[in-house]
């Protein structure tokens, strides 16, 4: 029967075929969880004979999506061609030219903004700019590059469809959640605020300040331990829940609070986690979606899950986050919808500072939007939700916090006016960290503060109004490693346009940095998942064509040439010394597959690798091992017709074997023969001290 596309994503289907049969281009921005991709699928099955090219930030994300759909009972998609946008920016004018599309889809298309995966895509449109092209995103604007709509510059504004999530759950198209909003791990940011409330010099400020500190901690005092937070709002304790981490350093952390946070809920959940990385994460993914056990399952995230994947069953999200951006924070919310509608999703916010309360306004916001939209061109009947409910653990902290940072803002203004002082005497602000006027004021701790709450790595609130007046000063708001991130990643991104690819050598200086050295350090930073390696960053090198784990790329690399050579000879039967045209030593790297391959110690991803090239007919043994079981072959035969081995030094089979001469070669290396090879000679009665006595030369032939 195949798969039926809810009402909403019929409707952006129609409306997207129409789009592209008239302006050959279609948009459609539906939030997570509304079954998007199932346009894409449907396009596929409803066009069999036709070639649809399917570009996606990741394999792993189209092969989730690809198995979401064949869940809901879709047909095998065997017309896709398949790539990455990194896949698709290494590619030459040759290879876009073999792919002959008759559709092209754009995944998560807000990503082709990125200045190498871009290029790409608009090489590819160029080549077929009258093939239908399909989009497929969340978001389409780029809010950390300038707002960029790529809804305008690649569909110049042919958006099919379009919805928030706010007015996705005001229709009903996903259940309102049940939203909990918590604080955990407070008392550090009260302690910071103590300080500041104490190093204010204006008196009234101070006591107002105090006043304000006071009524806040004694808000989040009166809030629940987490232990019965989890036990009221986890009504069912078999539920799954995604749980999302800044870092592993932070993750690992948060797993050590699963005893004290879950023991009312489950005192043995199933723990699961995945990282991007980590080899294990696909199998643990797995695991997670088909644990149907009695207990509670926990799936800990990292930069995982953020986009373009969907998990069916999951009764919620749990959102450990110190800081997130907008996107970010709608994406992993995102999580706990479904337009299946079998549950209404758990939002578990846990914020790990006070200033990060005030987030949950912009689902609001949307809904809000949403409601009057359709108040004001009278379809009240769309309207299904109002509202969604949320228990706020700390209600008036929202309050309490904007009234702390309103009384300190006048011993602020002290702290400025010093900075301008400095400013006006040395024409900059670069003041050492314990720089103190003659006043006694720490201006150099003051300012280092600001630019860590600008980050966000300190407590705090800078508004517009005073960002814009320390702007006006020259205020450089990077500490030292963002400074080097700037610096670096411009370099990089210089040396990948020039040689197109970021493959620098370890001890490699260009213009003056050690710019392998960085790279080198960045992949460590990812395999340990650490804080100053943000998703934007991450982002952000693979739009340059980042490679994060070099010995897979150069596999992936030889094996691509591997299978350019099988698809013009028809096997590997590669010379020792060929190169092919793109300079890759084929032939010693085969060699070099055939000696790994020799190791005992094969692990499940390396033995998926020889498989692949066993697709292609790669023959393991070297010539010279080939050509010993060949002629073992008809020593064999031979001694099946006659009975032993006793063969003429002259004799040579049909095939052109001088058996006679290559079993006197096998005695007269009797000493340094392979214990191998001896026992399979021995097995079939060779004697290794020759016999004067020939036997009957059978229907071989002499020389």
């Amino acid at each position: 029967m195949g798969v039926i596309l809810f009402e909403h994503n019929r409707v952006a289907y129609e409306a997207a075929l129409a789009l592209m049969k008239r302006k050959k281009k279609a948009a459609v921005i539906h939030p997570t969880g509304t079954g998007k991709s199932f346009l894409a699928f449907q396009l596929c099955g409803d066009h069999p004979d036709q070639t649809v090219c399917w570009l996606s930030p990741s394999e792993y994300i189209y092969h989730t999506q690809k198995e979401n759909w064949r869940r809901a009972g879709g047909r095998e998609t065997d017309n896709v061609l398949f790539y990455t946008y990194a896949r698709l920016m290494l590619m030459n004018e040759e290879e876009l030219k073999e792919i002959q599309p008759d559709y092209i889809v754009l995944d998560e298309f807000h990503r082709c903004g990125a200045k190498m995966w871009g290029q790409g895509v608009q090489r590819l449109l160029a080549i077929y700019s009258g093939v239908p092209l399909l989009g497929l995103s969340a978001t389409h604007i780029r809010y950390l590059d300038n707002r960029r709509d790529m809804a305008e510059e690649l569909f110049e504004g042919c958006v099919a469809s379009e919805l928030t999530l706010g007015e996705a759950i005001v229709r009903g198209i996903l259940n309102p959640p049940k939203y909990v909003l918590s604080v955990y791990a407070f008392q550090k940011d009260l302690e910071r605020y103590e300080a500041r409330v104490q190093a204010a010099r204006n008196k009234g400020a101070r006591q107002e300040a105090q006043k304000a500190l006071e009524a806040l901690r004694r808000a989040l005092e009166l809030a629940e331990g987490m232990d019965k937070m989890f036990q009221k709002h986890m009504p069912d304790p078999c539920g799954k829940y995604i749980v999302f981490c800044a870092n592993y350093s932070h993750m690992r952390e948060m797993m050590e609070k699963i005893p004290e946070w879950f023991r009312l809920v489950d005192p043995a959940p199933h723990v699961y986690f995945m990282y991007s990385g980590e080899a294990e994460t696909e199998r643990a993914f797995q695991e997670f979606k088909n644990d149907g056990s009695r207990h509670l399952k926990l799936l800990f995230s990292i930069d995982m899950l953020n986009e373009g994947i969907h998990v069916e069953d999951v009764n919620g999200v749990l959102l450990l986050r110190p800081t997130v951006s907008p996107v970010i924070y709608k994406q992993q919310i995102g999580r706990a919808f479904s337009a299946s509608k079998k549950r209404h999703g758990v939002i578990f916010d846990i914020v790990m500072n006070i200033e990060n309360l005030s987030q949950i306004g912009a689902l609001k916001e949307e809904m809000q939007a949403a409601i009057e939209k359709y108040r004001g061109q009278g379809r009240t009947e769309a309207i299904v939700n109002r509202h969604f409910q949320v228990t706020d653990q700390v209600r008036d902290c929202v309050r309490l916090f904007a009234r702390l940072e309103g009384s300190l803002a006048a011993s602020w203004d002290v702290m400025y006016e010093a900075a301008k002082e400095y400013w006006q005497r040395n024409g900059n602000l670069e003041v050492p960290k314990r720089y103190v006027t003659a006043e006694g004021l720490s201006l150099g701790a003051w300012l280092d503060t600001q630019r860590r709450v600008y980050v966000g790595k300190a407590a705090g609130l800078l508004t517009e109004e005073q960002i814009e007046r320390l702007r006006k000063l020259g205020m450089r708001w990077q500490g030292a490693w963002e400074a080097v991130w700037e610096r670096n990643f411009a370099e990089a991104k210089s040396y990948y346009q020039e040689h197109g690819n970021l493959l620098v050598k370890a001890k490699e200086t260009v213009h003056g940095i050690a710019l392998g050295q960085w790279l080198a350090q960045l992949r460590v930073y990812k395999k340990k998942q650490a804080s100053c390696l943000t998703p934007e960053r991450m982002a952000a090198l693979d739009d340059i064509g980042m490679v994060w784990d070099v010995s897979e790329y150069l596999w992936e690399q030889n094996y691509n040439a591997a299978l350019s050579y099988y698809q013009t000879y028809g096997n590997l039967d590669v010379p020792g010394d060929y190169v092919d045209k793109g300079g890759i030593s084929l032939g010693r790297w085969l060699a070099k597959m055939r000696r790994e391959r020799q190791s005992v110690h094969l692990g499940e991803d390396l033995s998926l690798k020889f498989a692949r090239l066993e697709a292609l007919g790669m023959v393991w043994e070297s010539k010279w091992d080939a050509s010993w079981e060949k002629s073992y072959d008809a020593a064999v035969q031979y001694r099946e017709s006659h009975g032993d081995l006793n063969i003429p030094v002259a004799f040579t089979t049909k095939e052109g074997i001088r058996l006679g001469k290559w079993i006197r070669r096998q005695r007269e290396s009797k000493g340094v023969i392979s214990r191998e090879r001896r026992k399979k000679l021995d097995f079939i009665g060779m004697e290794w001290e020759p016999s004067g006595k020939r036997k009957h030369l059978g229907t071989g032939n002499q020389e």
